[in-house]
């Protein structure tokens, strides 16, 4: 599941975006000013940035360009009532990667979104994910085990799709907090927590060979091979 920024001072704007964006399930933040996007849009933080080009503080190519120089590699996806062929060519020069002229259409935009999140610097587009008996079909949505099915509550989803989207790859509780919540949620890591335990008894995991390994100071990792977590981390694992 790719969460995106919104990056939109408008407010009715910025929450229609939101609306149509959580409709098809990413995960959103939205800022209103321009400082603190440019502070929040750091490398590996968001999968897309949809950025409006006029901003009450900063203007959106200025931070445009502020953010590639940072080396993030994210698409962004330029929102701009300015439509002349000049201002989106100065648009796509600062380092946006597509350009969209308001007022837009939803359709439109949510088409823009998935052309760019199919792209190889953002999220893994494989339809169907795979670690051992455990398949994650990412268009329907549908988790089973064994050919099972599995019913997930969308956070738990979530998180099982994240995780089997990077395989062996490890991640802290508070990053998956940053990941898979909005930024002003009232959660903790408690919460991941007691997200991760819920979606282990939902798959049936066993802590003898776990699919989803968590070992202290390390964090939470999908284990593509059993057996393959060291006994010295799994004496360590966090409970």
């Amino acid at each position: 599941m790719a969460k995106i920024l919104v990056v939109e001072d408008d407010y009715n704007i910025g929450f229609v975006i939101l609306q149509i964006l959580e409709s098809e399930h990413y995960v959103v933040d939205v800022m209103r000013k321009g400082v603190e996007a440019q502070a929040a849009a750091r490398p590996g933080a968001y999968d897309l940035v949809i950025l409006d080009w006029t901003l009450p503080d900063i203007q959106g190519v200025d931070i445009c360009r502020s953010v590639r120089s940072s080396g993030a590699q994210f698409p962004i996806l330029m929102l701009s009532a300015r439509g002349t062929v000049a201002e989106k060519a100065m648009g796509l020069d600062a380092g946006a990667d597509d350009y969209l002229v308001k007022p837009f259409d939803p359709v439109e935009l949510l088409a823009r979104v998935r052309a760019l999140l199919r792209r190889p610097a953002a999220v893994v587009s494989d339809a169907v994910l795979e670690a051992r008996d455990v398949k994650v079909d990412t268009v329907t949505r549908r988790v089973t085990r064994n050919g099972q099915e599995i019913q997930l509550r969308p956070k738990e989803y979530a998180l099982l799709e994240l995780l089997m989207r990077h395989p062996n790859q490890s991640f802290t509780a508070d990053a998956l907090l940053f990941r898979l919540w909005q930024c002003d949620a009232a959660t903790s890591v408690d919460t991941v927590r007691t997200h991760v335990k819920r979606l282990r008894e939902k798959l049936g995991d066993t802590d003898d060979t776990p699919l989803i390994a968590s070992f202290r100071g390390v964090g939470y990792k999908i284990v593509s091979m059993p057996g393959s977590e060291s006994r010295e981390n799994h004496e360590e694992a966090v409970p």
